[in-house]
């Protein structure tokens, strides 16, 4: 579909301002990778070929038995012995031999085909070996420093940083995102209604906001943490509910100062309804001062949800949390790659955000013009 003069226009303000252009570029690419996570960080195969039958086990849950094994809980792929019932067809020999060195005399060549049953299986691995929760077989004390294995070290508890950081940087976006669309949503409504009509609307509204932005939010999150658990979609929904009245400001002013302007009271006195002044005459008028608010918002937003898993009071502990790779790195001043991996990752993160908003916000100003 053809875009609008009026969007083309923003496009190409957008286009002009290099910084907010290539954010996007450069975002977009990271979020887009980070969206296949388990294709890039896991301690499964994406796939496996096992006596000419393929499996995913990214996707599916295949037991050990599946593969010539012995146990019906599921397989551990990177054992070795599950290794080599893959790649010997099943062979008991796996286990009651060596499984390393039947692993090697199969790469070599000199494993002896002829053996009943026997097919050279495969597998592919993701580029990353480990899952976010995976605890590394390293010998030494943790946290253990980068090498070729773990290219960003381990945390406190063994497991991979770069498969946290790729698992947790997707996390934190697509969370940031729904909560912040979600909170710019109410925020809009709320804010436009309250601007259009004015009055005891507008009076009785703003005592509630006043009243309800008050109250201690942290506090709140973990009275019901303590009641309810910790959960993805209750964090969800309780920074919603305290993060909605960020926009309602802004957007209550600039409805208050078009809703007397000549279009508004023309478009009255030709009938239309006050759902189509609203939101298709005042609210794109409207966007700049809310686009202005909205990295604020996004920024707001991800940094609180790593301060609350910073405090253990965020995401549930298993799940992929870069506050919890902060903590990490405090709680392990002697491992300093922890700590550089958290900074950069935030900082990149926010500062790519913020340009990339700043340059939405301009776009949608009606004073700049593309020359």
């Amino acid at each position: 579909m053809a875009l609008s003069p009026l969007n083309q226009r923003r496009w190409r303000n957008f286009k002009r301002n290099r910084r907010a252009f290539w954010s996007l570029w450069i975002f977009a690419f990271l979020f887009g990778i980070s969206l296949f996570a388990e294709f890039i960080a896991n301690n499964k195969p994406i796939i496996v070929n096992y006596r000419g039958e393929y499996f995913m086990p990214v996707f599916n849950f295949y037991p050990e038995t599946a593969f010539g094994g012995d146990f019906q809980t599921e397989a551990q792929y990177g054992d070795p012995e599950v290794k080599c019932l893959i790649r010997s067809g099943g062979l008991t020999d796996c286990i009651d031999e060596d499984p390393d060195a039947i692993l090697e005399s199969i790469e070599a060549g000199t494993f002896d085909e002829t053996t009943e049953g026997f097919y050279k299986g495969w597998s592919i691995w993701p580029i990353i070996p480990y899952s976010y929760d995976t605890a590394v077989e390293r010998p030494g004390a943790a946290p253990l420093p980068p090498n070729e294995q773990n290219w960003l070290g381990t945390d406190g508890t063994k497991r991979d940083v770069m498969a946290r950081v790729v698992h947790g940087f997707r996390l934190s976006v697509l969370f940031t995102l729904i909560v912040t669309g979600a909170a710019s949503l109410i925020g809009i409504i709320a804010g436009a209604v309250q601007g259009f009509f004015g009055g005891w609307l507008d009076l009785i509204f703003q005592r509630i906001i006043e009243i309800w932005a008050s109250t201690p939010s942290l506090y709140v999150i973990i009275i019901m943490f303590a009641i309810l658990g910790r959960s993805f979609w209750l964090l969800v929904f309780l920074l919603v509910l305290f993060s909605w009245t960020s926009l309602v400001g802004v957007v209550r002013a600039e409805f208050l100062r078009a809703r007397n302007l000549e279009y508004v009271r023309a478009a009255r006195a030709l009938g239309v309804s006050n759902l189509t002044i609203m939101f298709r005459h005042m609210l794109p008028n409207a966007m700049v001062a809310t686009l202005t608010m909205l990295p604020f918002l996004i920024t707001g937003t991800i940094s609180t949800l790593a301060i609350l898993d910073f405090l253990g009071f965020g995401l549930p502990s298993s799940a992929p949390s870069l506050g919890e790779l902060t903590l990490q790195a405090k709680q392990n001043l002697k491992a300093p790659w922890l700590g550089f991996t958290a900074f950069f990752t935030f900082a990149i993160m926010l500062s790519l955000l913020i340009f990339i908003f700043e340059g939405i916000r301009d776009a949608f100003d009606p004073r700049k013009t593309f020359s």
